[in-house]
Parts: structure tokens; sequence; C-alpha cells
């Protein structure tokens, strides 16, 4: 009984870590901080399959390699090598889960909402988001493939 037990946790241990795989993603010139992993949630597969009207949690692990009383988010969609500034709803990056100030060292969970609004065309692209410093300096800055759709 205790070794079937322990088999079924076992197994559910295994499908909930498939779940939860971080996102492949590329870094951008993360300058000042180092990801340790990016999740986006729901994104079972990529590219992320965003629907419109729907909103996904984005959670970045990250280290900081500096100090910095403050950071703000920017969200673009990258077209063509063409960045398209993509409103979040908190920039702030102290109200996003991160202890203000920053300190060099220390790791971080930063989190998020991506709001994928009705009017967004079915397009393919790709999502850059970075995180700033007090100096405009990146303390991170990724890039994932998604498709938007209805």
């Amino acid at each position: 009984m205790v070794q079937s037990s322990l088999a079924v946790l076992l197994a559910l241990g295994a499908a909930a870590s498939v779940l939860a795989e971080p996102l492949r993603f590329v870094d951008c010139g993360s300058e000042d901080g180092s990801i340790q992993e990016v999740n986006v949630s729901p994104c079972p597969t990529q590219p992320c399959q965003l629907v419109k009207g729907t909103s996904y949690s984005v959670n970045v692990t990250f280290a900081s390699k500096i100090e910095s009383q403050g950071s703000k988010a920017k969200v673009y969609g990258e077209m063509l090598h063409v960045d398209i500034p993509f409103p979040i709803p908190e920039p702030d990056g102290c109200k996003s889960g991160i202890q203000c100030p920053i300190q060099k060292g220390h790791s971080y969970s930063y989190l998020n909402k991506l709001p994928v609004k009705s009017e967004y065309p079915n397009i393919k692209l790709i999502v850059k988001w970075e995180l700033v410093d007090d100096q405009d300096h990146l303390l991170f800055c990724w890039k994932i493939p998604v498709q938007i759709t209805s």
C-alpha cells in the first residue's frame, strides 16, 4: 500500500513538473541582473498561444548585480525588428513582487500580468519584456515567440 501511494505521488510530481516547466527564452541584454527562470501561465507549449480577452501571469526569477531604489517594466511586441510598446497594468517593479530597494546579489521574483486585448489582431510576434533599474540599465530583458489568437 505504501509503495503504490509513493508511486502515485511520484507520478503526480512528475506530471506537475512538466506542467510548470519554465519557458525557453532569449536573453536580450540583461546587464545588471541575471535571469534564472521565466514562466508565463498558461503557456503549455511554445510559441505561447495568447487568446484575446485573456490575461496571462508572468513570473521572472532573477538575481541583481547592482543596487537600485526602484525598477520599471517595459513591454513590447516586436514585429519585423520594430518594438511596439505594449501596455501592462503595473509597470512599477516595486509593486510587482520585488521588495525595494533592490540589493546586489539578491534573487527576486517579479510577478505581473500580460493582458491580451480583444482588439489586437491575430498575429505571430515576439514579446520583449524589460525591467530597468534607476539608471535605465537592464535588470533583465527576455524575448519569447507568441501567437495572438481569437
